[in-house]
């Protein structure tokens, strides 16, 4: 059993023990957090609901956990602005912005991240023309290493704002969160299985043709399943209770999580496994509420790498990693999962400047996934490709330096409001510097 001071992500693979674990109600506590762990010469570390598989929240400092600040703090129906403290979960938020005819513009497959780790690490979702959940902040309050509680936005301390928003936690600690929302909405969507050449031969017109659409390659074999959703008028006409249960916790979880214990038992099974995989989801379309269509639950856990590369490049690159898992003897138990975004500003975004394609590569807790990962990452990093700030990649300050045009703008902010390190950690100091 854990010590009171222990921690350790969802997946398993990142754990910490700090000197001191915190649950703080108020900003003013926060500040105080801060100031106490400045005196002391510790480094203070966020952790969210633990969804990242990098060790971005791993202390060996003060660990603050998030339970204490999950209330609304204000909504302004009118303007479409809701702010609500740091560590609310995206599925609380979710339900608190459809009681009030609100929604978000977009979002990714899982709500169970809180609204600071969300951002903070780059969350993002599919879509023709929003993409990640940074992108939908509207200001932010947090507290700098000095103590003092400072409110960010496009027009109160831009810079800071351009780098909190999204900064991995290393600016500063997020206390509460202004989201740009819009009046609630239905997505229709159709999922159905295609043949891999025909995504790869007509993936610009699927990207382009619909509002939010993404794929999974069933590795060695050519199947796939694809999810278009698009906005609709209604009515709306949700998944019947058994269905929803057959489809999303029955065959997607139960069934998926004992074929991929299995696998992992008997490695020689893994090809069968992908292949009854492909063919076990049937072609279904439905309308409901936009975040119940986005979001599905994920109870098989996993760990992963995701790389952004340039749209222009996607289907060579993804050609290269197909040919890479059908040649290899990895046993890769776990689909590939491809998204859209369009390109955006955010200093760190891996969208930032270019409309961009989504490679991501998962393994089942527990199974080996060095070999595989690394080398997909070195086809990725061929293509310009940037690793998703919270899932695993081995690059470094001096690679992403070179990707990002506003690195330097972001290590500038930093050296301005946290000159000590405050808020670093071993993996800060590796994509950051020191």
């Amino acid at each position: 059993m854990a010590g009171a001071n222990e921690w350790s992500n969802w997946a398993g693979n990142q754990t910490a023990k700090a000197a001191r674990v915190v649950t703080p109600r108020t900003a003013s506590e926060v500040v105080e957090i801060v100031r106490t762990a400045d005196d002391e010469g510790m480094t203070v570390k966020a952790v969210g609901s633990g969804h990242s598989f990098t060790p971005a929240a791993v202390t060996d400092g003060v660990l603050v956990k998030p339970d204490g600040l999950t209330r609304l703090k204000q909504i302004d129906r009118e303007a479409g602005l809701v702010t609500v403290e740091s560590g609310m979960p995206l599925h609380q938020l979710n339900a608190l912005l459809a009681e009030n005819g609100l929604a978000l513009t977009n979002m990714g497959d899982i709500q169970v991240q809180t609204a600071a780790g969300a951002i903070g690490t780059g969350t993002h979702g599919t879509g023709r023309a929003s993409g990640s959940i940074a992108a939908q902040v509207a200001a932010l309050e947090l507290v700098l290493a000095n103590g003092e509680i400072v409110i960010c936005s496009p027009s109160e301390n831009a810079e800071l704002f351009q780098a909190a928003r999204l900064g991995v936690g290393a600016v500063g600690y997020v206390t509460a969160v202004t989201f740009r929302t819009e009046p609630s909405f239905l997505l229709t969507a159709r999922e159905e299985p295609m043949k891999l050449d025909a995504v790869l031969d007509g993936f610009q017109e699927l990207a382009d043709g619909n509002d939010h659409f993404e794929f999974y390659w069933f590795p060695y074999t050519t199947s796939t399943n694809i999810k278009r959703n698009n906005r609709s008028t209604g009515p709306a006409a949700p998944l019947s209770g058994f269905r929803h249960w057959m489809d999303d916790e029955f065959l997607s979880n139960s069934v998926f999580g004992a074929a991929q214990r299995l696998a992992r038992t008997a490695p020689r099974l893994t090809k069968t496994v992908s292949k009854v995989s492909g063919s076990a989801l049937s072609a279904r379309t439905y309308t409901d509420r936009s975040d119940k269509v986005f979001t599905s639950p994920r109870r098989v856990k996993f760990v992963e790498m995701e790389y952004a590369v340039p749209r222009t490049a996607f289907v060579s690159a993804f050609r290269e990693v197909t040919q890479l898992v059908n040649g290899s003897n990895w046993n890769v138990n776990f689909p590939i999962e491809v998204r859209v975004v369009p390109g955006d500003d955010l200093w760190l975004s891996t969208a930032h400047g270019r409309d961009t394609a989504y490679i991501a590569c998962h393994m089942y807790q527990g199974t080996r996934y060095e070999e595989y990962f690394k080398a997909v990452e070195q086809v990725l990093i061929g293509h310009d490709g940037r690793p998703h700030w919270g899932k695993m990649h081995t690059r470094d300050a001096e690679y992403l330096g070179k990707t990002y045009p506003r690195f330097e703008d972001f290590l500038g902010v930093r050296d301005r409001v946290d000159p000590k390190r405050l808020f670093a950690n071993e993996y800060t100091r590796r994509v950051f510097g020191d």
